[in-house]
């Protein structure tokens, strides 16, 4: 995957498939509808600096592995956050037993870990899996230390 990679996400609001950049500047919005789009995108030890560390808005880092029952809980409750904050945040998911590097780099000893990121540093940091309502709060409480929304 490079910087100029794309995936598809489609609209919640009118379900139009759109083709959003994994990287970039400003925040993705429908081709069809105009509403923000829920920007949640993969990353790798070479593509985490462009895709995390780059990003416009906030991000939410889920260090997870496919072998990890808790990832596979929280994975979808990170998913539904990042649809509710659509235009407000950005979900990187970072597979740990691909990215050696990233898991040595953040010291990752348990996954899940959830990190929050803001102009590439780590401002938040969570291990394990917690329900919507509580990643939502550690989110907002996360944004509010570090001088308000995004």
């Amino acid at each position: 995957m490079t910087a100029t990679a794309t995936t598809s996400i489609r609209c919640p609001k009118c379900q139009h498939k759109n083709r959003v950049l994994t990287a970039g500047a400003g925040r993705p919005r429908c081709g069809n509808c105009h509403e923000p789009l829920p920007w949640i995108v993969d990353a790798l030890d070479d593509t985490f600096a462009e895709v995390a560390e780059k990003a416009d808005p906030p991000v939410i880092v889920d260090l997870w592995a496919s072998w990890c029952g808790p990832c596979r809980v929280v994975s979808p409750i990170l998913e539904q956050l990042a649809t509710e904050r659509a235009g407000e945040l950005k979900l990187v998911k970072v597979d740990v037993d691909r990215a050696p590097g990233l898991s040595s780099r953040f010291g990752i000893q348990a996954v899940p870990t959830l990190l929050v990121l803001r102009g590439g540093e780590v401002i938040a940091q969570q291990a394990g899996a917690a329900p919507l309502g509580v990643l939502r709060r550690w989110f907002d409480e996360a944004m509010a230390k570090e001088g308000g929304g995004s």
